[in-house]
């Protein structure tokens, strides 16, 4: 059976995610590792094999970011959908992760912290507008994020903060609208939830209390702006 090749993720310094120790993939570069417990007959998921994948997405199983990344080549002895289990890998050559992958790596392990950037000194109709816009997506957003990453959705101040960050987290992937649960309604192109994204790399933070919306800034999270729309349209 000819080589087939994969993809393996490793810590940042080289070394196999399992122990952190065995084997450096990084330092083996145009050499053969060995799985010093290969074991034909063992469990795909265990130490008796070294694990590769396919495609880049899917070795993060058992894998987390940050990462170095390699491309391998070998023959699978087992194999699920997301791996393989090999008794030796060649690496062939390190890739670039921010590269690899067709989400946005560099700011997944370099998130933005809204809290350290100094919030606008003014709140304008241009941050209102966003807030409108957030706001105007509604129980959608709610129903989409907390739905599709989280297990329960609520009106406090802190859940409406929570939403924000899972619309930030969401950014990082390119998926297409149809993937976005509930939000065949909203009207927007691209991404539904940017107006919060917008406003979370301005340094700002939206919370919603059940009665007034609330802006929040500065490595204190202090409430830099707080009213209802309404009010805030007549203000401007």
């Amino acid at each position: 059976m000819k080589l087939q090749k994969f993809y393996k993720l490793a810590l940042p310094n080289g070394f196999d995610f399992f122990t952190g120790k065995t084997i450096n993939y990084r330092d083996n570069i145009g050499k053969t590792v060995v799985c010093p417990k290969f074991n034909a007959k063992g469990s795909l998921c265990s130490s008796a094999f070294i694990h590769a994948s396919r495609k880049p997405n899917d070795c993060f199983v058992g894998a987390r970011i940050p990462c170095s990344a390699y491309l391998v080549k070998g023959k699978p002895i087992i194999e699920d959908k997301d791996k393989g289990g090999f008794g030796e890998l060649f690496i062939i050559e390190e890739l670039k992760p921010a590269e690899l992958f067709d989400w946005n790596y560099a700011e997944a392990v370099n998130p933005i912290n809204p809290f350290k950037i100094d919030p606008p000194t003014e709140i304008t109709e241009k941050h209102i507008a966003l807030l409108k816009k957030w706001d105007s997506v509604g129980a959608s957003v709610w129903d989409s994020v907390w739905d599709s990453v989280w297990d329960s959705v609520g009106d406090s101040v802190g859940d409406s903060v929570g939403a924000s960050v899972w619309a930030y987290i969401g950014s990082l992937f390119p998926l297409k609208r149809k993937d976005w649960k509930y939000t065949e309604n909203i009207k927007c192109k691209g991404y539904p939830f940017q107006p919060a994204v917008d406003l979370w790399k301005m340094g700002l933070v939206p919370s919603f209390n059940g009665k007034t919306w609330g802006l929040h800034g500065d490595a204190k999270a202090r409430v830099v702006w707080e009213g209802t729309l309404p009010e805030a349209k007549e203000e401007t």
